[in-house]
């Protein structure tokens, strides 16, 4: 009996280590998805302008390649806070959370060849002897227009993570191993995600005046599961079965 008891204390023991660890890889992710996005996408492009779009990028190489190994970490990291958080949900409703992860793994394919997309410009701006054939001009707007692509298939990616968080905030709600308050927060960014993708595709210009509404709810929800995982844990002792 004693023995038992040791074992499962070690086993909840094991589980808040692994939320923690779960935890401070999304604490990589948000980092890194916020200075990709503010500090080096929003920074130098310039939705209307190829030309200065393409001078800051000259003018910040380095930067942007920064911006791009970031993209890289994020979705590397990624992953296996993914797996942690199936492995210490899963016995609330496995299925539904196999059909999430199936959501994230295709989010992180589509998102991943679009990074190529995001790396074109230094391609197209590098001065190689082949580009000689086009002028400045057109190499800058074929720049600003592989930037503008891989805005699109970011957001087309974030459709698949938005029903990924719906799913993982419900399964979150429906188990005692957190307060159900994130599960609700993660599952209102899910839908924010969603909300934020389709406006863009349904806008003429592909214009979102809805976006600086939606980052504050979406900030709010990522950060606060994310946190609570890597400062308390989580607690497995009392199980749901669904």
């Amino acid at each position: 009996m004693r023995q038992k008891l040791i074992s499962a204390s070690y086993k909840m023991i094991s589980n808040k280590n692994l939320a923690r660890i779960a935890g401070f890889c999304y604490l990589i992710v948000i980092t890194t998805g916020l200075f990709s996005e503010v500090f080096v996408r929003q920074t130098l492009r310039v939705s209307n302008n190829a030309l200065i779009t393409a001078h800051n990028i000259q003018n910040n190489e380095m930067l942007f390649r920064w911006g791009f190994v970031t993209d890289l970490i994020n979705f590397v990291v990624g992953l296996p806070t993914i797996l942690i958080i199936y492995y210490l949900f899963k016995q609330t409703n496995k299925l539904l959370l196999q059909l999430a992860v199936t959501f994230v793994i295709i989010q992180t394919a589509i998102i991943g060849v679009n990074l190529l997309n995001q790396i074109s410009p230094l391609l197209l701006l590098s001065n190689d002897t082949y580009l000689n054939t086009l002028q400045p001009d057109q190499l800058a707007t074929l720049s600003l227009l592989s930037l503008n692509i891989q805005i699109q298939g970011y957001a087309i990616g974030l459709v698949f993570f938005g029903f990924y968080c719906i799913i993982v905030g419900y399964v979150i709600y429906k188990s005692n191993f957190i307060p159900k308050l994130f599960g609700v927060l993660y599952a209102i960014t899910g839908l924010c995600y969603l909300v934020n993708s389709f406006t863009m595709f349904l806008s003429k210009g592909f214009q979102n005046p809805l976006f600086i509404y939606l980052a504050i709810p979406i900030f709010i929800g990522e950060l606060s599961l994310c946190l609570w995982l890597l400062i308390k844990g989580i607690d497995t002792s009392k199980i749901v079965e669904k």
